[in-house]
């Protein structure tokens, strides 16, 4: 544990909440022991939740499924968007990483937005969100950035560009294949690439925007895997408004999309979808996101979008750090539990 990296935490912190506290979000609550709805795509890295052994202690008459330690308060923001139109939380995300490595966590710190409008002021968010923490790190007096632990990383976070690069998922894959990368169109873009793709753009923070879409009728299976809810791109048949944003030493940071806002659309995308399919085997159903399926036929929604910010890793690009356990005050993963 290091005194400079708890300092750090509370400083990108602080001008998290500052950026979105001026620019009109409101800060909520969600939940943090949920269904499903509290789960990103990988259903199998929940951690189920249970008391005294029973993990059925919870269920009402007549109800299916298990409790678990939420991943992500998405939904719970985006039922609000329509009356609050800017929503942000910060809170754990809880993931039963099967591996420990230099990149994962059982438990992070994630900061999620939510706001009516599209993506392209969602990539314009993402990216005054995290040139607002460096440039506020960067504007403290010299004295402080040294007790951040930061003056060998002053010069690097300085040349942060105010736009970031962006590839398509398509021209990643053909740029990694120019590079002699052994991969093929719908295979995932592991850490390791990302880091070539990252060099590809002089070690600048990189946009991977355009995803396949899951629900596209591909004649191969296709390894990427987002959440159920984003929009079809009208421009780019069988793509999606979605983005990753990709640091130097972090790999991806934040996971972003425009959402499906019409509940047929909702429920026709969670039912095809991978995560589906997983959590039936688990047990669950469409019963686990009904409170918001409901919420949505009966409010209705907006045209909105979101995204959320991996602290552990932005932390870990801010430090220049290579594992993600150096980068944060309490690393967690399976090995380590304090």
């Amino acid at each position: 544990m290091d005194h400079q990296t708890a300092k750090l935490e509370h400083w990108v912190l602080k001008l998290a909440r500052r950026y979105l506290d001026d620019r009109g979000f409101y800060e909520m609550l969600p939940p943090r022991v949920v269904r499903a709805s509290g789960a990103c795509e990988n259903i199998d890295t929940l951690f189920e939740v249970s008391a005294g052994g029973d993990r059925k202690w919870f269920r009402p008459e007549g109800k299916t499924g298990n409790v678990y330690l939420a991943q992500t308060g998405q939904l719970y923001l985006e039922a609000y968007v329509p009356k609050l139109r800017k929503v942000y939380c910060v809170g754990s995300s809880f993931r039963a990483e099967p591996r420990v490595d230099k990149r994962h966590l059982t438990e992070f710190t994630l900061i999620e937005i939510e706001f009516a409008g599209d993506f392209d002021e969602l990539l314009r968010y993402i990216e005054d969100f995290i040139n607002a923490i460096v440039r506020g790190l960067l504007s403290l007096p010299t004295s402080e950035i040294e007790a951040l632990g930061l003056k060998s990383r002053v010069l690097d976070l300085a040349d942060c560009p105010v736009t970031f690069p962006k590839l398509t998922y398509d021209q990643a894959i053909a740029r990694l294949q120019e590079m002699g990368e052994d991969i093929s169109w719908g295979d995932d873009i592991s850490s390791q690439r990302e880091k070539k793709l990252i060099e590809s753009v002089s070690g600048q923070p990189l946009f991977l925007v355009r995803f396949p879409d899951p629900m596209w009728d591909w004649d191969k299976e296709v390894e990427v895997e987002k959440f159920f809810n984003m929009i079809p791109d009208q421009q780019s048949p069988g793509r999606v408004l979605s983005a990753d944003l990709i640091l130097p030493h972090g790999g991806e940071a934040v996971g972003a999309a425009a959402r499906v806002h019409d509940p047929d659309e909702l429920v026709y995308r969670l039912e095809g979808s991978k995560m589906m399919a997983r959590l039936k085997r688990k047990g669950g159903s469409i019963d686990d996101f009904s409170w918001y399926i409901k919420h949505t036929r009966r409010q209705g929604s907006v045209p909105h979008a979101g995204c959320g910010f991996g602290l552990a890793r932005i932390m870990q690009w801010l430090q220049g750090k290579e594992s993600i356990a150096d980068a944060v005050t309490f690393p967690s993963n399976r090995e380590r539990v304090i």
